[in-house]
């Protein structure tokens, strides 16, 4: 069964990016801080980021990341969604108008104009396609920015929240949650690493 996973790096004070993220600094200022597990040799950081991308169907992203990573200073060949860990899922971006050109034109993208829900829709659809065509359950991630997982959640479109909570306090930043209906989350799991803390939770509709 497709799932709608929201998988995203956030600090010990609830941010997803330093402060005065741009185009051209997609993290802000000390969010690199944020990814350091990605990039750590500890075998279960490892296994958690293979795990991670080899189970990606679909990817949803919001317009702002969007302009990010098909940026100058956005993903190459050796960085990019799990880069060295996963073939090329779709990409599907909630955007209010599309980009005229694309830089990574390797990559499957869609660019939906209807909203976010459209948007997990068209992945949902793209994700059950990839599990048929590969014979095993794939499921959709909501990769980010902040504001759309944020939106997702108060939506009821996820599944399961999976946090990479590093331990770093950046003080100001894009937060991921700024309100919203009270929620209790069911804790599936909690991995401990050099570099994270990985916790999963299942997400009650």
């Amino acid at each position: 069964m497709t799932r709608i996973i929201a998988d995203i790096s956030v600090s010990l004070d609830g941010v997803v990016t330093g402060p005065d993220p741009g185009p051209r600094n997609g993290l802000g200022t000390g969010g690199e801080a944020l990814h350091t597990w990605a990039f750590s040799d500890d075998p279960d950081d490892r296994r958690v980021l293979r795990e991670a991308t080899a189970r990606s169907g679909a990817v949803v992203l919001g317009r702002r990341l969007f302009d990010v990573v098909d940026g100058p200073e956005g993903w190459g060949d050796s960085s990019g969604y799990g880069a060295g860990e996963v073939g090329k899922p779709a990409f599907v971006v909630v955007t209010s108008t599309p980009p005229t050109s694309v830089r990574l034109t390797d990559l499957d993208w869609t660019f939906v104009t209807t909203g976010l829900a459209d948007a997990v829709a068209t992945a949902r659809e793209r994700a059950e396609a990839a599990s048929s065509a590969g014979g095993r359950d794939l499921d959709v991630i909501l990769m980010g920015g902040g504001a759309t997982v944020g939106s997702a959640l108060e939506a009821g479109l996820v599944d399961v929240l999976s946090l990479d909570l590093a331990p770093v306090v950046l003080g100001a930043g894009t937060p991921l949650f700024t309100g919203g209906a009270p929620r209790t989350l069911v804790q599936r799991s909690v991995l401990s690493t050099s570099t994270a803390t990985h916790l999963t939770y299942d997400v009650s509709r």
